[in-house]
């Protein structure tokens, strides 16, 4: 299968640096980055109060 696949790329004009580089973008450009959701709201009310109250 793979040297049909390989085939098929060479007659569909896809080189191998194409694939590598597609394979590189979808590493770097993946949905499964860090969760942002908690940098909606603002960072001062994100930090915790240094001054403790007794």
């Amino acid at each position: 299968m793979k040297r049909l696949q390989h085939w098929f790329d060479l007659l569909a004009g896809i080189s191998h640096d194409e694939q590598v580089r597609l394979q590189r973008a979808r590493a770097i450009f993946d949905d499964h980055g860090p969760d942002v959701a908690a940098l909606q709201t603002p960072a001062c009310w994100r930090r915790r109060n240094r001054i403790g109250t007794n």
